[in-house]
């Protein structure tokens, strides 16, 4: 993987959707995490009952992609969502050398059942049927999804989802990513589905597909740094409530109110905001397909 470093000219673009993620209503945080609402007794550190006492272990996929990790080390810290993690640690009275990084696939996490982590972070929407099989903390991030392509393809130029119609489009399996294409694209070809999105842009790239949907972080890393004559079609209307990221506990987890309460904190005390202008490009370059 690219380091983060290798696309600074992003770190210009406006963060449009920082804005938005820290400015979330508190009404749309609520129901999206689970559990019920913290107290400061329960939370104070070391009164967590994680999986190793002491420590707090947070699982992710492997590879973890930039922006979100970098160099594919999660523990360096580097990244939005490593970044994020050792934040809710902190606030769980967690020090870096007390956290555990284990490696988890997107969909084993998100899979009924018990759980080898305390929490999990990787680009988890949060969606009423995988509530059925897990918990959610309190958003962290607001998304949107987005087409990209390479320079030449059929879609290069669309500015409509009428214009994808035709279009060959992937994503990787079990990802909101991949529903936005079958439930809002709606193409007339049969969308490709992949393993992870290192995968589907390999697929993009030898035009085995027109084009992959990304969230839309991914798809200016990708775009700028990764694919060669990369280009963002347009980002997808939002439709119903806004898709959030949540960090992933066990179904019942007693840690979610305390993980929901430490997302709350970085919310209100602006370290979220933050975390995004620094690590993630915003809504600049990215048109909206109509």
């Amino acid at each position: 993987m690219v380091s983060r470093h290798s696309f600074v000219a992003l770190g210009g673009a406006v963060v449009l959707l920082a804005a938005l993620g820290a400015c979330a209503p508190a009404d749309e945080a609520g129901p999206a995490a689970s559990g019920s609402a913290a107290t400061g007794a329960a939370c104070a550190s070391g009164a967590l009952a994680t999986r190793t006492p002491g420590k707090l272990t947070i699982g992710t996929d492997n590879p973890a992609y930039e922006p979100w990790f970098s160099e594919n080390k999660p523990s360096n810290g580097k990244g939005f969502e490593s970044a994020v993690a050792y934040e809710v640690a902190k606030r769980l009275g967690y020090r870096p050398e007390n956290v555990v990084w284990t490696q988890v696939t997107f969909n084993n996490a998100i899979a009924p059942g018990p759980k080898t982590f305390d929490v999990d972070i990787n680009q988890f929407s949060i969606t009423p049927e995988r509530r059925k099989a897990v918990d959610f903390s309190a958003p962290y991030y607001l998304v949107r999804q987005t087409v990209i392509t390479t320079k030449g393809s059929k879609i290069a130029g669309a500015k409509t989802i009428a214009e994808l119609k035709g279009a060959t489009l992937g994503a990787q399996v079990g990802t909101t990513s991949y529903q936005a294409i079958t439930e809002l694209l709606k193409p007339t070809a049969k969308p490709q589905v992949f393993n992870n999105n290192d995968d589907a842009k390999k697929a993009l790239e030898n035009s085995q597909v027109d084009g992959i949907v990304v969230d839309l972080p991914t798809a200016f890393y990708m775009t700028g740094a990764e694919l060669d004559d990369g280009v963002i079609v347009g980002q997808l209307p939002q439709v119903g409530v806004p898709e959030q990221f949540g960090l992933v506990l066990d179904l019942g987890s007693k840690l979610t109110p305390c993980v929901s309460q430490a997302v709350e904190q970085l919310r209100q005390d602006g370290t979220l905001a933050t975390l995004e202008k620094t690590w993630l490009a915003g809504s600049a370059g990215a048109p909206e397909l109509s």
